[in-house]
């Protein structure tokens, strides 16, 4: 492994640099980061004194930056001592500029800024905890998205990313032999999605979970045959129940989740209509 130091430098918290950077470094395998984060830099001053402490791991750095002075500070420096940088923003918002005729505000954090949709988005996360793997049953009726799928089907990380979008999202789990909540059945013109996975993929999440638990006796709950009726009686519920399908056994919690999101999308678009 080669090993870099990366320079996080932001005036704000540094969550979208962060991404940034952890979406470009997967591209390049064999290279070992070693991350530096330097956030909430608001004036030139403090930028000077984090550069003396930077020159200890010279390395890439990688800013956003919308202050002019914040920035003509580091670039300077990067260019006194041969760093590579990276501004992350510039160019985005240079040309949005120009697209738009506008000149940006430069003020750091807007996007962390406790709006409408801010508390919009609290207000999804309490909800999707509380109705949890069915937890509660009443409410349903305030969820934006509701996911229901066997066990093991990711549909609690799937409704917390979601929530993180800002969709109030509740999950039911099928128990075979059991009926589903009555309120899940009363939910008309609400937004359903049935998730499924391979029954090979279910037996070995199923297996993993029971050896995390110290339970290595054998169950039904990890019987192949077993699992494959529980599939099938899920299948044939979303199919009666009209429920569009989604299949994670080749999605990350991501992929899922935007699958959903645009199968939401064609459903409301179908409503309005």
């Amino acid at each position: 492994m080669t090993k870099l130091h990366l320079h996080l430098v932001s005036d704000s918290t540094g969550d979208t640099l962060e991404q940034v950077a952890k979406a470009s470094l997967v591209q390049f395998p064999g290279i070992e980061p070693i991350k530096h984060y330097w956030p909430m830099i608001r004036t030139p001053r403090h930028m000077e004194r984090l550069i003396t402490e930077m020159k200890n791991n010279p390395g890439i750095v990688m800013f956003t930056l919308v202050d002019h002075e914040i920035e003509k500070v580091l670039i300077d420096s990067c260019k006194k001592n041969k760093w590579r940088y990276i501004s992350v923003l510039h160019g985005i918002i240079q040309e949005l500029g120009r697209h738009l005729g506008r000149a940006p505000t430069e003020r750091p954090g807007l996007q962390h800024q406790m709006d409408r949709a801010y508390f919009e988005r609290i207000d999804a996360i309490e909800y999707t905890l509380a109705h949890d793997d069915g937890q509660i049953s009443n409410g349903l009726s305030e969820a934006d998205i509701i996911l229901v799928g066997v066990s093991r089907t990711s549909k609690t990380p799937t409704c917390i990313y979601l929530a993180n979008r800002g969709y109030k999202s509740a999950n039911t789990p099928i128990i075979s032999g059991h009926p589903l909540p009555l309120e899940l059945e009363q939910c008309k013109g609400k937004f359903i999605v049935g998730l499924v996975n391979s029954v090979d993929r279910l037996v070995q999440i199923r297996r993993s979970r029971l050896l995390m638990l110290n339970e290595d006796r054998t169950t039904d709950y990890v019987d192949e045959e077993r699992v494959k009726q529980e599939v099938r009686e899920a299948r044939h519920l979303f199919n009666r129940m009209g429920w569009p399908i989604v299949d994670v056994t080749r999605r990350s919690i991501e992929e899922t989740s935007v699958a959903i999101v645009n199968l939401k999308n064609k459903y409301d678009e179908g409503k309005a209509e």
